[in-house]
């Protein structure tokens, strides 16, 4: 599965040509780069997938403040770095492992590569999002996996844009949504998902039928969906994309305005509320950590007030803690998605192999 949902705001930053801000300050890399005059219980290890980012100076004011040194280890996406740890399991490569999100956490617990910890701030933690009552893992960010359409586009057809999944089926869109290939990508999963949370176990294969019927157009990957074929982002118009429907996030209008130039007073595409899938991220103590008080540190820290108004314009992602306030850039460009589909992550682990081979079978071949 490729890197989870924040991951697509760093992507739509690079295809726009905008440098994002590295994980970690480079007096932490320095120092945390096997100093032999700082000790080693000082340093403390996030194991993560590359779309962690953080601001440099709320890092420091944390190291200043803890007294720990932060070593940011990025292991690609968010399923590989997951297997690295599953691999390591009791000698773990860091601390704290940061990026394994609701598709993927029963296969983490039923793999014990955590220790119970019940992080200090967990109870401003909104109830919805503590889906493990053990604390192996401590939530830390949510993000929703949704069409996105292109407003210019359904402004000249006079159509409105669809709103539902059921919508996507319906003639008038026909040929106009392209996605990512589920066995690929985690935005192509998070679609599929989002049918079987919405028709069950039992009409998603329907719903899917209908909508390759539809003209549904399948791609590998986010990037080549997002940022060629479709329409409505600054790379698509560039590419010349065809299609006005994409899956992609709902905190992908916000970043086209950030990296608007000039910045637009409207976000140039929509969000299709209806269609909706949410992914929420995970923290854990590492089972076998050589610093575990760091650890647990590091993870209190993540949930706190500073880094959690930190993350949406680092990683596109929503904060999780009911103090944390969002960005004047997502209140007014980004939208809420108060019902988004949802399934359980023990049936996701049960069912997502034969999910995705289905579905390869019925959509791609």
């Amino acid at each position: 599965m490729s890197t989870t949902k924040k991951l697509a705001g760093a992507a739509l930053a690079a295809a726009l040509g905008v440098a994002t801000l590295s994980a970690c300050g480079s007096d932490a890399k320095d120092k945390s780069a096997g100093s032999s005059d700082a000790p080693k219980s000082k340093t403390v290890t996030l194991v993560s997938h590359d779309s962690f980012n953080v601001t440099d100076t709320v890092l420091k004011e944390f190291e200043q403040q803890s007294g720990y040194t932060v070593k940011v280890l990025k292991s690609g996406d968010a399923g590989a770095a997951l297997n690295q740890e599953i691999l390591t399991k009791g000698s773990p490569r860091g601390d704290v492992f940061f990026g394994v999100d609701n598709t993927l956490l029963s296969r983490a617990l039923d793999n014990g590569i955590f220790t119970p910890y019940e992080a200090k701030g967990l109870a401003g933690v909104k109830s919805e999002y503590v889906l493990d009552k053990e604390h192996r893992v401590t939530p830390i960010d949510s993000g929703d996996i949704c069409v996105n359409y292109d407003r210019a586009y359904f402004a000249d057809k006079k159509l409105a844009p669809p709103q539902t999944l059921d919508d996507l089926v319906k003639p008038e869109y026909k040929n106009l949504l392209v996605t990512e290939n589920a066995a690929t990508s985690s935005p192509g999963l998070g679609f599929l998902l989002a049918s079987v949370g919405k028709y069950g176990e039992e009409g998603w294969k329907d719903y899917w039928s209908k909508l390759k019927a539809n003209g549904v157009e399948v791609v590998d990957g986010w990037e080549q969906a997002y940022n060629e074929r479709f329409s409505g982002s600054a790379g698509g118009k560039k590419a010349k994309g065809d299609r006005p429907l994409v899956v992609s996030y709902a905190s992908s209008p916000p970043v086209e305005v950030l990296y608007g130039e000039p910045q637009p007073a409207e976000a140039p595409t929509g969000v299709s509320t209806g269609t909706c899938f949410r992914q929420i991220e995970f923290a854990g103590l590492l089972k076998g950590a050589k610093n575990e008080e760091g650890g647990k540190a590091l993870v209190d820290f993540l949930i706190s007030k500073k880094f959690q108004e930190d993350m949406p314009l680092q990683m596109f992602v929503n904060p999780v803690t009911k103090d944390a306030s969002l960005p004047e850039l997502f209140t007014k460009h980004g939208v809420v998605i108060e019902k988004p589909e949802s399934v359980a992550p023990e049936t996701i682990a049960k069912n997502r192999d034969q999910w995705v081979k289905a579905w390869t079978s019925l959509v791609v071949k």
